[in-house]
């Protein structure tokens, strides 16, 4: 429920566009820290408040009846921080370096019992606030609420009216900010009259200590006071289960190779050898028979201009999902600047789409694909139209709701300029690369002009149970993982493992080959040489599995509610679980596709 109103009031120099977009301002590695002397002014900035059980509901700080300056001067933020929806704003709070202060007055308020009932709302939805301090986030929550009974029923909403901020510093840096509430009697919102005002008096205290932690990167990633949950430890049974699985997976593959393989092809050349003088079809009936529609295995599939497109777009996203872990790896991601990660997966989004339009035209023009103009077309609009009209539905909803994670105008045309000037630029240029260095398909057996008739097929070996195995296996590898990637994402924790994300990433592409190489097998084995398709949809598949633990995980496992953090949970994570459909379905048809090409060069042809 929404009870906040809206709020009142390229060149050849590259590097500073690059770190604007990061949002960090600086090269790598290098911290945001301010040296300060002895009673140099340190400024508080106030940013947002929400629910705490809905981490993408926020709303900025102002919007509460809270003490307000005359004119509201907001900080110039980055790309990375509006994407957050950080909307930070200059403070009454005076704090000066290393001066402690008790019990300041910070303002007098006049509440109409509205803005008594908002400030209850809000309290009763657990509302947090969140200040910054020199790049340092501090939070706490509005008020207090206590339910006590059951006969007489006891509910009681208090208002927290003074603040004490916790200031460690070393020399001239500042090193941590915390604030609490201890040992303060929260100002209670209970028994006030309609026509009657409530006075407060908004208080506040400062305490400078001094520490030994020389940097802030010292101390333990996602330490705010303990007022989230900390930073995710190794977790040693996602890392067990996914290894185990990938052994199993890999040696079962190798038997299907070294030993299946190999009696078949011994077979089938034996076989060639001694009818050689005398009719072609007596191989027709053999045990196994993926040799006997050698002429039908490379025949091309239908819509070949969308799934060119599907394996642009998903080796596009290969290629991001890889660079933000590695540059994740490299310690490019400041845990103390707000919203890196997404200005960073913009920016490689855009750079990355020349991949997209260079694999997809590349391998439409190998198939003889000849509308090679739609074909672009099809490739850049495969995932910005579904991401732009989900973006359109979550921001509408912020919007309406005064959230400060709808985007401001400048805010999107920017990335639409983005977009136009970057993205769909390389997506072309990409694509004329592609078409101008095609090679041949240069297929292993001919193919016949007429299609063979496919037998039938029983039910393990169709569609519905290739998609239900290849999208499981894949799911299971990364099923414990994809916990603390939902915990962090949708929740309040702070994923910092990236080698672990990076080897458990790798886990998912190496399975998604492998039961893609082992589901392909047994469809020709049956004689049915429609794999193209196939392949993708199989492994792909586990992108749907995905989306249903996002379903799982949103009624099971979160305590999210509201309008504004439902819709922009399910829309993204729709969206989540067609990105993995598009990686994992590239991976899976292209291991197909090298897998079947090894085992009929391998086989003697007429």
């Amino acid at each position: 429920m929404t009870i906040l109103g809206h709020p009142r009031s390229w060149n050849c120099r590259w590097l500073p566009v690059l770190l604007l977009l990061l949002g960090t301002g600086r090269g790598p590695g290098v911290e945001g820290v301010t040296h300060y002397k002895t009673g140099d002014p340190v400024i508080l900035y106030v940013n947002k408040v929400g629910p705490y059980h809905n981490p993408q509901e926020t709303y900025h700080y102002y919007q509460l009846p809270v003490c307000c300056p005359e004119k509201i001067r907001h900080k110039s933020l980055s790309l990375g921080e509006v994407l957050d929806g950080d909307r930070m704003a200059e403070s009454l709070y005076e704090i000066r370096f290393r001066e402690n202060v008790e019990k300041r007055i910070l303002c007098h308020m006049q509440l109409s019992s509205a803005q008594v009932e908002q400030l209850r709302q809000a309290i009763e939805e657990l509302y947090y606030f969140e200040f910054v301090i020199d790049d340092l986030p501090i939070r706490g929550f509005v008020g207090y609420m206590e339910e006590s009974g059951f006969l007489p029923h006891s509910h009681k909403i208090g208002l927290w009216t003074h603040l004490d901020f916790h200031l460690e510093f070393h020399r001239d840096q500042i090193i941590s900010a915390n604030v609490s509430v201890r040992d303060v009697k929260p100002h209670s919102l209970d028994g006030l009259q309609p026509d009657n005002f409530l006075g407060l008096t908004h208080t506040y205290s400062v305490h400078w200590s001094e520490t030994s932690v020389e940097h802030r990167s010292d101390r333990r990633r996602g330490d705010d006071g303990g007022f989230f949950p900390r930073t995710l430890e190794i977790h040693w049974l996602s890392i067990i289960n996914s290894m185990v699985l990938v052994f199993l997976l890999v040696g079962f593959v190798a038997v299907i190779l070294m030993r299946v393989l190999r009696n078949d092809l011994a077979r089938y050349n034996l076989d060639e050898e001694t009818t050689s003088g005398g009719s072609g079809d007596d191989f027709d009936q053999g045990d196994n028979g993926w040799k006997i529609i050698h002429t039908d295995v490379f025949r091309f599939p239908p819509y070949r201009g969308l799934l060119c497109a599907v394996l642009g777009v998903g080796a596009q996203f290969l290629a991001l999902g890889t660079g933000i872990i590695v540059m994740a790896l490299l310690g490019m991601f400041n845990v103390h600047r707000h919203g890196a990660i997404n200005s960073a997966a913009i920016l490689l989004y855009a750079l990355t789409c020349c991949i997209s339009g260079y694999v997809s035209s590349h391998f439409y023009r190998q198939i003889g694909g000849e509308r090679w103009v739609w074909n672009i077309i099809l490739t850049t609009s495969l995932f910005s139209v579904p991401f732009f009209v989900t973006w359109s539905v979550v921001n509408s909803v912020h919007w309406a709701n005064g959230s400060t994670q709808a985007l401001p105008a400048t805010t999107i045309l920017l990335l639409l300029t983005v977009w136009l000037l970057v993205g769909f630029p390389l997506t072309v240029i990409g694509g004329i690369f592609g078409k101008n260095n095609t090679s041949p398909f240069d297929a292993p057996c001919r193919t016949k002009n007429i299609a063979r008739e496919i037998p039938p097929q029983p039910w393990y070996k169709s569609t519905l149970v290739h998609m239900t195995v290849g999208g499981f296996l894949p799911f299971s590898a990364i099923s414990v993982e994809l916990y603390y990637i939902f915990a962090t994402v949708w929740g309040r924790e702070q994923y910092t493992l990236y080698g672990i994300l990076f080897f458990v990433f790798a886990i998912l592409l190496s399975v998604g080959a492998c039961i893609s190489i082992a589901l392909t097998y047994f469809q020709l084995s049956g004689e049915d040489y429609r794999w193209w398709w196939r392949s993708v949809l199989s492994v792909g598949s586990t992108g749907l599995f995905i989306f249903l633990y996002s379903v799982f995980y949103y009624a099971r496992r979160s305590n999210m509610s509201g309008a504004v953090q439902t819709v922009e949970f399910f829309g993204y994570s729709l969206l989540t679980g067609y990105v993995f459909f598009l990686m994992l379905g590239t991976i899976s048809f292209f291991s197909s596709l090298k897998f079947i090409r090894y085992i009929y060069v391998n086989l003697k042809m007429d």
